[in-house]
């Protein structure tokens, strides 16, 4: 299946969501329902874009995100009280370079782009 307009997109959701709530052990269903999902996201990565944060902190949360990471998963990661991570992402501490680099190092998070957010 090639989904090849928005209006084909959305009419792709809806299905998928129908099949999604039907399908139980019906394996002719979930097949249908992964080549579904696999033409929207497909669809969705040669025609929707996404923008990207433009602030260092925006970055850092939509790798968090990515990476399914917490605060707390975040500073362990990055060897730093949790707190500390708390004020960086809060805007109460300035980022220094010892966190820029570790953010860079760890969550491979472009170093150009850091150097000018910050």
């Amino acid at each position: 299946m090639i989904i090849q307009t928005e209006t084909e997109l959305k009419a792709a959701f809806a299905l998928l969501d129908q099949l999604l709530t039907e399908m139980g052990d019906d394996t002719a269903k979930q097949a249908e329902a992964k080549l579904l999902a696999e033409a929207i996201q497909e669809y969705e990565s040669q025609y929707v874009s996404f923008p990207l944060p433009t602030s260092l902190i925006g970055m850092i949360e939509l790798k968090m995100y990515e990476m399914k990471l917490k605060r707390q998963d975040l500073a362990l990661l990055l060897g730093i009280e949790t707190s500390r991570v708390s004020e960086y992402l809060n805007g109460k501490r300035k980022i220094n370079l010892e966190f820029a680099k570790k953010v860079h190092e760890k969550l491979g998070i472009d170093g150009n782009f850091i150097l000018e957010s910050v």
